[in-house]
């Protein structure tokens, strides 16, 4: 039995989802609580395997409830959030930093079109997520010592030169999923802030996150990250986030095309597509990157691209928070290095960046 804490300050989506968890056979709700800190003090009591995270809720948010759980007893946290609302959408991913390892939007009710979709989503989340291996966290500020080391290890580049690349390589592509916003915040603040390609990503990610994600990926590490138009030409030093329902794929002529899949048979976007549309049109000139993530999206295709030539990454287990994605790609044999997730940017640096800098 997988043994979870509800925190939630709403009475009626307490009982909602307690409603839900209470269904499945191998999931025992063990308590719940109605704010954060009747929250942290519950986790000591009750000894749970996951605990399920409102972010907006009276006396401690979800964002502290996590970094004093994370702290003091460590557990799995899987957040739920209204997503539509900017402020908890920001919460949402600070509270990932503080340790929790996946965000998910709050159930639909019974009679939305999405009700059984949002329903399963939570039961396979919960599951998966308790067999991962949490670790205690420290208290200080993780992106101030990360921003040290990144300044020590890539000076600002004076306003007259630039990097270039010392390949013929055109772009990164990168696919991830859960667990994946912190290793991309890790990745792009890793990497120089004129790196001389574009990055590509498909992230998956919960309805109306995205935005959200954006915003926070560029605050925190201080690279140019947006959410491209369709027909949008690739420019180097900018990431791109494939936007919600959208499948994306980038043209011979370094432009992105934007597709609406109605299908509902995949995911959308998928990384396979993103990989697919690099194939053929770029092949060994192409970096492509499997992160972690649940299922296989991306897998063949990075040996698709491996075959070519192409120079491709895998994360790692022990990094991974689920080493699916990047798992299955290595199984193929698709992978022409399998990293730890704070390795990726250096390594990306050794294959593209030139040493040496030249007038802008």
């Amino acid at each position: 039995m997988i043994k979870v804490l509800i925190t939630e300050d709403s009475p009626v989506v307490r009982g909602y989802l307690k409603y839900i968890l209470d269904s499945d056979p191998d999931i025992e709700v063990v308590g719940t609580a109605s704010d954060g800190e009747e929250a942290v003090k519950m986790v000591k009591d009750t000894n749970p395997d996951v605990v399920t995270m409102d972010i907006h809720m009276p006396k401690m948010d979800g964002y502290q409830a996590t970094r004093r759980i994370m702290e003091t007893s460590p557990v799995p946290i899987v957040i739920c959030s209204a997503s539509w609302n900017p402020e908890e959408v920001e919460k949402t991913f600070r509270t990932m930093e503080a340790g929790a390892v996946a965000a998910l939007e709050k159930p639909r009710g019974p009679g939305h079109p999405d009700s059984d979709s949002s329903v399963g989503e939570l039961l396979n989340t919960v599951k998966l997520m308790s067999g991962v291996k949490v670790v205690r966290r420290w208290s200080q500020d993780r992106h101030k010592v990360r921003e040290t080391k990144i300044k020590s290890a890539f000076p600002e580049t004076p306003a007259s030169s630039a990097h270039t690349a010392k390949s013929d390589h055109r772009l990164i592509a990168v696919g991830s999923s859960t667990g994946g916003p912190l290793v991309l915040q890790t990745l792009l603040a890793g990497l120089p802030k004129d790196f001389p390609l574009p990055v590509v990503i498909v992230q998956h990610i919960a309805s109306g996150f995205l935005a959200g994600l954006c915003e926070w990926l560029g605050r925190t590490t201080g690279f140019r990250v947006r959410i491209p138009e369709n027909g949008e030409k690739l420019l180097p030093g900018y990431a791109y986030l494939a936007p919600d329902k959208f499948q994306i794929a980038i043209d011979p002529h370094m432009k992105v095309v934007l597709t609406e899949d109605h299908s509902g048979q995949g995911l959308c976007p998928s990384v396979s597509h993103l990989f697919n549309s690099v194939v053929n049109r770029f092949g060994k000139k192409v970096i492509a990157v499997l992160l972690t993530g649940m299922g296989k999206d991306g897998a063949a295709e990075l040996k698709k691209l491996h075959d070519l030539g192409a120079f491709t990454i895998a994360q790692d287990k022990e990094t991974s928070v689920v080493h699916g994605m990047p798992g299955e790609a290595i199984k193929l044999g698709g992978a022409s290095a399998v990293l730890p997730s704070a390795q990726i940017a250096e390594k990306l640096i050794d294959l593209v960046v030139s040493s040496k800098t030249v007038d802008a």
